[in-house]
């Protein structure tokens, strides 16, 4: 693929994959994006997983058409990207390894060796010249590694971006961006939203026309859509207006409450409502709709007076990715010591700025007129 005139993409897709990093669910599979800069000097731009070496050296030496690469620059160690450093190595001893210091240390630990006879470290402000191209670097701590750097090239005004701006997704399937963007970023990033807004401040003093991630396609048009979905995930704003309802069941009769109040909450005209089985779908979707969603409904049952298990792991990967800056309903059920709304309460301590209903809900085991009336008057704030 030819992203520009002298910038070509190298990268594999990956069909094979079911769970990234050990937990996602990828049904489209995974990009494993790297980049190769002819100019009077060349310059590689990270490796692909370690299953893909020899079809990603094949693109390589097809790219370079016989030409022999200078430099490997290294933006992110994790392996998805890194695994193939010490091949690239073994097969082209003149080039130099180019990154961050940290990185250096990470590739001592996974190779054994720093390259420290043909290395060159390099920090925020730096550059190199490949001839018509120089390379800026940015230190980008944090995304969502320690030692990544993100590269700018100053000629095609193209992007590096490393982890940030990608997807999950081979980039073979035909999916909507922002989803599988959204799930990766919350899932993998999220937690990281101040480091997000550091790196975006530097960025947006760049004239960018291009931005080449390290999963997912290469953006070229629209760039101020992609920007601004970053802005809005990374200070925790809201994206799309709305209320999420997650919800776990044993019997049937939270689920009967869930689904009551998504239905008044329709009627009453709330522009988009989610409905989630916690026990049933994809955790990393959840955790995806309860941030791009402003207001939050939690409907789960007592259990071993704590909380259900599923509702239990929900609320921690909330937690763990730093949720705030929302509003919470609480829906609870128990047959005789209702503890739930407590738990999760509880459990939730920590977020920062979250605001709860004056509204709930307690069912003792069944539904009765009296919740009936407590869901109506919860979708009539909710809508507010």
């Amino acid at each position: 693929m030819q992203i520009t005139n002298d910038i070509k993409y190298i990268g594999v897709n990956d069909h094979d994959i079911d769970l990234f990093e050990g937990q996602y669910v990828v049904e489209n599979g995974m990009a494993y994006n790297s980049y190769v800069i002819m100019d009077e000097k060349i310059a590689v731009m990270d490796t692909v997983d370690v299953h893909f070496g020899d079809e990603w050296m094949q693109n390589l030496k097809a790219a370079l058409g016989g030409r022999t690469p200078d430099y490997l620059i290294v933006q992110h160690m994790e392996p998805d990207h890194s695994a193939n450093i010490d091949v690239f190595a073994k097969a082209y001893p003149q080039a130099v390894i180019i990154a961050s210091a940290p990185a250096f240390t990470m590739m001592k630990q996974f190779f054994g060796t720093d390259y420290a006879d043909r290395r060159q470290i390099i920090k925020e402000g730096d550059s190199i010249s490949l001839g018509a191209h120089t390379l800026q670097f940015v230190a980008a701590p944090m995304v969502h590694w320690p030692e990544v750097m993100v590269t700018y090239d100053t000629k095609d005004k193209v992007l590096f971006s490393a982890d940030g701006f990608g997807k999950f997704g081979a980039l073979d399937a035909d999916e909507d961006w922002a989803c599988e963007a959204r799930r990766y970023y919350f899932g993998i990033v999220g937690k990281f939203g101040m480091q997000v807004q550091n790196l975006l401040k530097k960025a947006t003093a760049l004239d960018i026309q291009i931005i080449c991630p390290l999963h997912g396609p290469v953006l070229k048009e629209n760039l101020e859509y992609y920007v601004n979905l970053y802005q809005t995930w990374s200070s925790y704003g809201v994206e799309s207006e709305g209320v999420m309802i997650a919800y776990t069941s044993v019997y049937g009769n939270t689920k009967k409450a869930a689904e009551l109040l998504a239905e008044k909450l329709t009627e009453k005209g709330c522009p988009k409502v989610v409905v989630a089985d916690l026990a049933r779908e994809d955790m990393a979707e959840c955790v995806e709709d309860a941030f791009r969603y402003g207001k939050l409904v939690l409907a789960t049952t007592t259990y071993n007076a704590d909380i259900f298990p599923f509702m239990r792991e929900f609320i921690d990967e909330l937690k763990e990715h730093s949720y705030q800056k929302r509003t919470i309903a609480l829906i609870e059920n128990g047959s005789w010591a209702p503890m739930a709304a407590k738990a999760m309460r509880t459990r939730l301590e920590g977020c920062k700025e979250i605001a709860y209903t004056e509204n709930s809900v307690q069912i003792r085991s069944a539904l009765t007129e009296e919740n009936v009336a407590q869901i109506e008057a919860l979708a009539e704030e909710l809508c507010k």
